[in-house]
């Protein structure tokens, strides 16, 4: 029998956070090569891009490999993690867009990977490595998202958005939540504890100066009634939070994949998703994972839905299927599993295809979670439509 009264406690970081900065980055790299290859003229298919990122005290490091156009040059890659940082909001004397020395050190995507791809290129194409994805819906917010993860993220944006627009201008790019929810029979109905940390540039400032900025945000951002007289806060608690981002701590590419996903209300396969081009099923599986347990819950068929997609490097066709239901389910677990492999093609091509993952809109996915947000008209955030639930009823009931 699962728990039906408990807290659940899940945490997410804002774009200016260290790790969350060279996510930017390495997505802003990923869109420069798709950019490029429209420009050139080149078959954007074929762009192959694996970028890490590590970022200290006004310095930037990007290693990886890539196969794309001759048009992109370390200035091209500089000027894009540049912009990057500015967009972000750092121009600090410890980590500044202007004067931050960056080192590109990007060489030819290894011969033997590349043919785990392109063996099937003819037809179709191999996984680029080998994995394991997971995807995860449910019925606790509007998209479908569990709720200590979503609200979570919500505050920040709010946050960062009051930042940018001058509103909450004394804040700084780096910032952290955490937000305990509270369910009875299964379904969350408070906040029991919240906790924010964000820098701030007057050093005067205590911690209830921050709480008193920052409340009126994250009340509104979360649902009416959830936060009362007994929630805790904890607003910047160690008192002083002045020096942030890269200069307060080193950040690399793809240590906040929780954060990306679910925050720990689901499993995670292990694999980072920012600086890798949708050929790595470490990303574009999750993506199409998340986009089928979407639709499994949209169709009805169930009130909450994990998916395992599971790969081998140089095979087209996932190795396996795995669909749980926890209990809520109107149909069997393996009618779904029969149902998403003919409702759509789960092969790297086929998801790539399917869902339009071959063009520049990777930079916004990297702060606020790959998970849960609109789609865009331009493409972005595919995976989030829930344009497959009346072809799965269907398939379902074949």
């Amino acid at each position: 029998m699962s728990r039906s009264d408990y807290l659940f406690t899940s945490e997410s970081v804002a774009e200016g956070h260290p790790d969350k900065v060279c996510d930017r980055i390495s997505d802003e790299i990923v869109d420069l090569f798709y950019r490029e290859a429209v420009k050139t003229g080149m078959d954007p298919t074929q762009i192959r891009v694996a970028c890490e990122t590590l970022a200290t005290t006004n310095r930037v490091v990007i290693a990886g490999e890539y196969r794309g156009p001759d048009s992109i040059t370390k200035g091209k890659v500089k000027a894009a993690a540049r912009r990057a940082i500015k967009a972000i909001g750092y121009e600090q004397s410890g980590f500044h867009w202007k004067t931050a020395k960056i080192e590109v050190l990007l060489h030819a995507q290894s011969a033997d990977i590349a043919q785990g791809v392109d063996i099937a290129g003819n037809k179709d194409e191999g996984a680029g490595d080998q994995g394991i994805m997971f995807g995860y819906a449910c019925r606790e917010t509007p998209e479908l998202m569990p709720a200590p993860i979503y609200y979570a993220h919500k505050i920040l944006e709010d946050i960062t958005k009051a930042r940018k627009s001058g509103e909450l201008g004394m804040l700084g790019p780096d910032a952290k939540s955490q937000v305990t929810v509270k369910y009875e029979n299964g379904k969350p109905v408070g906040v029991t504890q919240i906790v924010l940390s964000t820098q701030h540039f007057d050093e005067t400032l205590t911690s209830g100066d921050i709480k008193k900025l920052v409340e009126p945000h994250i009340r509104k951002t979360l649902p009416e009634g959830w936060v009362n007289g007994d929630t805790v806060w904890h607003v910047n608690p160690t008192g002083k939070f002045v020096v942030g981002g890269p200069d307060g701590d080193t950040g690399l590419t793809g240590r906040k994949i929780i954060v990306d996903t679910y925050g720990g209300a689901a499993p995670h396969g292990g694999g980072a998703f920012s600086g890798k081009d949708p050929t790595k099923v470490d990303r574009s599986a999750a993506y199409a994972a998340r986009y089928l347990a979407k639709n499994v819950v949209a169709a009805k068929l169930a009130d909450r839905c994990t998916i395992q997609l599971a790969y081998a490097i140089g095979v087209s066709e996932p190795l396996a299927i795995y669909v749980d239901l926890h209990g809520t389910g109107s149909v069997s677990e393996d009618k779904v599993e029969k149902a998403l492999r003919e409702v759509v093609s789960l092969t790297p091509r086929g998801i790539r295809e399917h869902l339009g993952l071959s063009k520049a809109i990777y930079a916004r996915t990297s702060a606020y979670g790959h998970f849960g947000r609109k789609p865009a008209r331009d493409g972005g955030f595919s995976w989030e439509k829930t344009d497959l639930a009346d072809a799965l009823k269907k398939a379902v009931r074949a």
